[in-house]
């Protein structure tokens, strides 16, 4: 056994999912909100549904396996979402290493996923706001959704719905996003990679 699956066996940690998105209605088809659609989705598989929580934040709590399990949508605009996610990990408990934050990509092709710990936040507001609060050391599940087509403003291109071609595969790709999130909380970042890459 490793050390770090030695230190997974111990650790009696909870985990957090934090779907990255913007709150309200006009927003929940855009390609920025795909972290809340996981969120969503990961939720259904728990049967619980998201309640209010003090921390700003909308919160589902269950268990995967062995693992305690918070799942939470910030409802602060994605610019804003380092405060709640510092607030959620001071309420819960949990170490920045057990979040994962779950957001769209631009520099990955939509249908590809990509797992990694740390890094930059490559002009995402919500990820340079979890950075700026928490440091960069979190698990991020990256969904792939391209480049904007042509000059299409970057802005623009993320606060659009996915197009028509794109929402035939979109339910497929929100579960394997799912799935990538729970083999990371159950195996590590490591073995989900080598399955998800």
């Amino acid at each position: 056994m490793s050390e770090s699956q030695a230190h997974a066996a111990t650790d009696t940690s909870p985990w957090l999912v934090v779907g990255l998105g913007n709150p309200g209605p006009e927003y929940a088809g855009n390609r920025h909100n795909v972290g809340f659609m996981v969120a969503d989705l990961l939720a259904e598989r728990m049967r619980a549904r998201f309640k209010a929580h003090k921390t700003r934040s909308q919160v589902v709590e269950g268990r995967l396996g062995p693992h305690r399990l918070v799942l939470a949508k910030p409802q602060s605009f994605m610019n804003l979402s380092g405060g709640p996610v510092t607030a959620l990990r001071d309420f819960y408990k949990i170490p920045t290493s057990n979040i994962i934050a779950v957001h769209d990509e631009l520099d990955v092709d939509f249908g590809v996923l990509r797992l990694k710990r740390g890094g930059g936040d490559n002009g995402h507001n919500g990820l340079k706001s979890m950075t700026k609060s928490l440091g960069p050391d979190y698990l991020r599940v990256r969904f792939g959704i391209g480049r904007p087509p042509g000059r299409m403003d970057v802005a623009a291109f993320v606060l659009r719905d996915f197009s028509s071609t794109e929402r035939k595969e979109l339910a497929f790709e929100v579960d394997r996003a799912a799935d990538a999130c729970e083999a990371l909380v159950r195996e590590g970042l490591e073995q989900a990679q080598n399955r998800y890459h």
